[in-house]
């Protein structure tokens, strides 16, 4: 499978460990195995593959996870990948890749 990374070292993403309880639906919900439970606690293992959808966080009940949607640009990761030569976010919005 390929491995989808944006920019080194730009995510939004934050995991709080005091607050994470281990329910395990980060790495669930995560499409790009970000994390993985360890020792009944979440912890982020690869952030850079993070595409900030908000997946996460929006499924965290505790609010242990935090991300901007869509500062990594999903929709112009997954544009570039389906081989669309479109503005990356959107015909109407502009590139927010640029």
């Amino acid at each position: 499978m390929m491995t989808l990374t944006y920019l080194k070292d730009v995510v939004t993403l934050r995991l709080d460990s005091n607050l994470c309880v281990g329910c395990g639906r980060c790495p669930e919900v995560c499409p790009h195995g970000v994390f993985v439970m360890e020792n009944g606690k979440s912890r982020i293992v690869n952030r850079d593959a993070c595409m900030e959808c908000g997946a996460c966080a929006r499924n965290c009940p505790v609010d242990a996870l935090w991300v901007k949607n869509g500062v990594g640009c999903a929709i112009g990761i997954l544009n570039s990948v389906l081989g669309r030569k479109s503005a990356c976010c959107g015909e109407d919005q502009g590139c927010c890749c640029a």
